[in-house]
């Protein structure tokens, strides 16, 4: 049976230490699995992070008070932070032979490689200035619990009549509980040399009776209000927390709830041991729990490279569209892999590699496809060029039955060629927006001078609304309506009896947005006027300013929540509408942008 290390009055020459040691065993192992659950939490926390938040978190590090001693959370995500930079480095590489280049050619340095190693170096003069200080500070520390150990010494050995016994070895159990940490190859033997004097000092206080029963009605108190602390923490829903607090409790019961009379010695004590056995099989629960969590990632975290596995693997032969639609899904999934939560570790390494594997070979039949469009991105160009020129001859013509027709059918000419190579896209696109809005400024600068020419514009407005009403939902439509949109803005005025036009057009553009899903203040138009531009600028703004305040409230609502987790099937609806406003609210940032530059 487990004793304690405390003198009965039958044992004073045979001081025993099972106690002390069982305590110190039981001390041992919590702190071993509390720094093991600290470095798993750790290393899970950071799994997921993408590398500009790893260096974020190394930069809050190195300028947080106690940036020295945070060794452990830095060394982790210097780790991460090599890790992303070799895996994106290796990426380089693929694309780079991808495209027929020898792989001794490859040179490439990783934009955010001078910022980590800043950081290491900025670190490693922090940690060492802290390993210094410790050092001077465990110095003194050490000073002062010999002084702490002495006093006790001096208490049993040489006290002076009158002397508080009591009081004193309150205040001395004080002063050495808060005394701060010493070398751990100093601890030991400072520790066993603290109890050695304390037992003394009990067999020396066993001589006097009034004294001795203070101290055991004191210690039994304090163990009493330990084990009914410890009875609650077997109903905290916080497994971790339960068990940490459980290790301050064994550290109060050694330190300051020795010693007790013989009667309540072993009772008392093995009812806290069989409380925090209790507690410490609770951690089969965390650890369910955890791997029940982890495993429904690893399941989640598969599937999505199933689905980014079959898009680089497409059935029929894809087009454009069909990559340009993939692209913007796999980085959907890749965004939607970072999130999810840790997998088992030993199966983290396969599955990561495994997405890195999976994007690799989509990248690369990606490019692949690219390639093979070169030649005819080629034609495209030339084909544009040619339209670009026909719209500069005919740009200054005021030959409106024929150049309006012309100028409306040199813009669907330009939508329906495909892609041209990406160094000239902006160009072109410039040079023949250019040539159009000469023409079509000048057209309305003409024709808002005459009435003939409003009945011309009427005759024309009539034609698009006509052209609106066709338009449905199927791909492409978005485009159409912008086309239609900026046609009907470089069409002037209409006869005063014929403005109803304006109304109906208006009518039908959001019914057509609305069944396309998408706002008018998202389409993309060409031939407004200054003042148009300005009004649409300043609904921007008011729709972003909207928009924001309901983002940050539904952030504020999930804070209410106890596990406000995307996992969480009653705020599922909830994630999804705050994706679907940033999503909303980027869009119209971009297009605000637009107007405000000039574009």
């Amino acid at each position: 049976m487990t004793t304690e290390n405390n003198l009965s009055e039958n044992e004073e020459n045979k001081p025993s230490t099972e106690h002390q040691e069982t305590v110190e065993t039981i001390e041992n192992k919590e702190e071993n699995h509390q720094e093991e659950d600290s470095d798993a939490s750790h290393h899970d926390s950071i799994a997921d992070l993408s590398l500009t938040d790893v260096l974020k978190e190394m930069e809050k590090i190195i300028n947080s008070n106690n940036a020295g001693e945070r060794f452990r959370e830095f060394n982790a995500l210097k780790e991460k932070a090599n890790h992303s930079i070799h895996d994106e480095i290796e990426d380089k590489k693929h694309e780079f032979t991808d495209t027929g280049n020898a792989l001794e050619n490859f040179s490439y340095e990783h934009p955010s490689q001078s910022k980590l190693s800043g950081l290491i170096h900025i670190f490693r003069e922090k940690h060492d200035n802290f390993q210094k200080n410790q050092e001077e500070e465990q110095k003194k520390n050490l000073d002062q619990r010999q002084n702490i150990i002495d006093r006790l010494k001096n208490l049993y050995t040489n006290s002076e009549p009158g002397v508080n016994l009591f009081k004193s070895i309150r205040e001395i159990k004080e002063e050495w509980s808060h005394a701060g940490q010493v070398a751990k190859s100093e601890f030991k033997i400072l520790n066993n040399n603290y109890f050695h004097h304390l037992n003394q000092f009990y067999q020396m206080l066993d001589l006097n009776k009034e004294f001795l029963e203070q101290e055991y009605s004191h210690n039994l108190e304090k163990r009493q209000h330990i084990i009914a602390r410890a009875k609650e923490l077997e109903n905290e829903p916080v497994v971790q927390k339960a068990l940490n607090e459980l290790q301050y409790l064994h550290k109060l019961w050694k330190e300051e709830a020795e010693p007790v009379s013989e009667e309540f010695r072993e009772k008392t004590w093995e009812e806290f041991k069989e409380i925090s056995n209790k507690i410490h099989e609770r951690k089969t629960e965390l650890s369910a729990a955890i791997e029940t969590e982890q495993n429904a990632n690893l399941e989640k975290k598969n599937e999505i490279i199933e689905e980014i596995k079959k898009l680089a693997e497409p059935k029929d032969n894809p087009n454009h569209t069909y990559w340009q639609n993939s692209i913007k899904r796999v980085e959907e999934l890749r965004t939607e892999f970072l999130k999810t939560g840790s997998v088992p570790r030993k199966l983290s390494n396969n599955n990561w590699n495994d997405f890195k594997t999976i994007l690799r070979n989509f990248n690369t039949t990606k490019n692949n496809y690219y390639k093979s469009l070169k030649g005819s991105q080629q034609q495209n160009l030339d084909e544009k060029m040619k339209l670009i020129q026909t719209a500069k001859d005919n740009m200054h013509s005021e030959d409106w039955d024929i150049a309006v027709a012309l100028f409306k059918k040199l813009q669907e000419d330009w939508k329906k060629i495909g892609h041209v190579p990406k160094s000239m896209t902006n160009k072109i696109w410039d040079d023949f927006r250019e040539a159009c809005n000469t023409f079509f400024n000048n057209y309305r600068e003409k024709s808002s001078a005459s009435t003939d020419n409003w009945k011309e514009n009427y005759k024309l407005k009539k034609e698009i609304l006509e052209e609106l009403k066709e338009i449905s939902n199927d791909e492409g439509s978005i485009e159409k309506i912008e086309a239609i949109k900026s046609s009907w803005n470089n069409i002037g005025k209409v006869p005063r009896d014929k403005m109803a036009i304006n109304s109906e057009f208006n009518r039908t553009l959001r019914e057509k947005l609305k069944l396309n899903k998408i706002n008018e203040l998202e389409l993309k138009e060409e031939g407004l006027s200054e003042n148009q531009l300005t009004d649409k600028a300043r609904k921007i703004k008011s729709q972003i300013s909207d928009l924001e305040g309901e983002i940050v409230k539904l952030e504020n609502n999930l804070a209410f929540f106890k596990n406000p987790t995307r996992e969480n099937p009653l705020l599922r609806d909830t994630y999804n509408t705050i994706d679907d406003k940033k999503a909303h609210l980027e869009t119209l940032k971009q297009n605000l942008h637009s107007i405000i530059a000039g574009e």
